[in-house]
């Protein structure tokens, strides 16, 4: 539309101490290495500012009145299933969200707006004050692959012919200093199959409904991913969490770790106990696993990205053998536990195997990750 409609005035909307705030910077959509920085609000804090209306030399400019609105939105990216074969069935590749590059507006939980001045003629440059006080952000910002969680403040300038508008975006953290929830826990049971897959852990996707090479090993036996949360109010946060890994008379592992729910800043602590090795084991990892879970029931689709990858060891270990873990998470770039009618981002502590045929087998256990100050 640039090419065709130059508007006949600039908006500038500057927000009251964006220099001095803290700022998040985030990658562009686009393929470039550019980062765009993002002035960071809290929830219930106000947001104010100036927005000026610039009017170029020589022009005059009549409209309709002036609004200015707070906006925080969910966006998705719609994907079709068709020739291209980017869908198969129910499931979908981790690139499909490059087929559709906008995202569309779900959901816009938050709309706050007023007018800043009344229609008249403009010939000259202007500035008006705004103020949203005690803004309620119902949820955190986000940037994932198939969703966004977006926050920006809109002014339009309401013509008869072609409005004219201007967004600014800021970014948005919800700090949990109380935990609402019991953690996750995992129903201790007699060693199981492990998985393995071929396939690297990271990036895959898939349907919620179908069958993903997460769910099935090479012999057609299901995925040992542990027990989703359990709220039984029994639990709390120290519990620690016991996981039994086990491939019939080759290996059998014990990996435990002191509690499920962590900070971002928090370490995880734990250890890995060798109580069976017969196995050719060439490498073990621990690694951090954000899974985000978009759409409504049935076209809920799941992708899988690795935050953090630790390796744990290089060789095979002997019979009885104990290894320590102390994973700091402060230095990672995480994500918290995230959820709404729309879409969820949970995150799942998973231990990979590589054996000197390079199969891959792992295991996997949700963790709650929240941010603190």
């Amino acid at each position: 539309m640039s090419i065709f409609f130059r508007p006949p005035l600039d908006i500038e909307i500057t927000l009251d101490n964006e220099e001095a705030r803290k700022h998040v910077d985030l990658p562009t959509n686009n393929k470039s290495n550019i980062q765009e920085s993002l002035p960071l609000y809290e929830d219930g804090e106000s947001l104010s500012g100036v927005v000026t209306l610039r009017v170029k030399e020589g022009k005059r400019v009549d409209h309709l009145g002036v609004k200015i609105a707070v906006v925080g939105s969910i966006d998705m990216v719609k994907t079709h299933g068709g020739s291209n074969g980017s869908v198969t069935g129910n499931k979908i590749s981790p690139n499909a969200s490059a087929l559709d590059s906008r995202k569309k507006t779900v959901d816009q939980f938050l709309c706050m707006s007023y007018d800043l001045c009344p229609a008249e003629e403009l010939q000259h440059t202007q500035s008006f004050t705004f103020n949203f006080k005690d803004v309620n952000k119902r949820y955190e910002a986000y940037r994932g692959k198939n969703v966004d969680v977006s926050y920006y403040v809109k002014v339009t300038v309401l013509r008869k012919s072609t409005d004219i508008s201007k967004t600014k975006r800021f970014w948005v953290y919800l700090y949990k200093d109380l935990i609402p929830q019991q953690p996750p826990t995992t129903v201790q049971k007699a060693p199981s199959k492990v998985q393995s897959i071929e396939e690297p852990v990271e990036e895959e996707a898939s349907n919620s409904n179908g069958t993903d090479a997460s769910d099935v090993n090479d012999n057609g036996e299901s995925s040992i991913a542990a027990p989703p949360p359990s709220n039984s109010a029994n639990n709390n946060e120290s519990h620690p969490v016991k996981l039994d890994i086990g491939i019939e008379n080759c290996l059998h592992i014990e990996f435990e770790f002191s509690k499920a729910r962590y900070t971002l800043k928090d370490v995880i602590v734990g250890r890995i106990y060798f109580l069976l090795t017969r196995l050719k084991i060439k490498h073990m990892e621990l690694s951090l696993i954000t899974r985000e879970s978009s759409g409504l029931q049935p076209s809920n689709y799941l992708i899988d990205s690795t935050a953090i990858r630790y390796g744990i060891m290089d060789g095979s270990p002997v019979k009885g053998e104990s290894i320590p873990i102390r994973l700091f998470l402060g230095g990672y770039d995480l994500i918290p536990n995230m959820s709404c009618n729309y879409f969820n981002v949970k995150n799942y502590l998973s231990l990979v195997i590589i054996d000197e045929a390079g199969r891959r087998y792992f295991k996997q256990s949700e963790i709650i990750l929240y941010r603190t100050r």
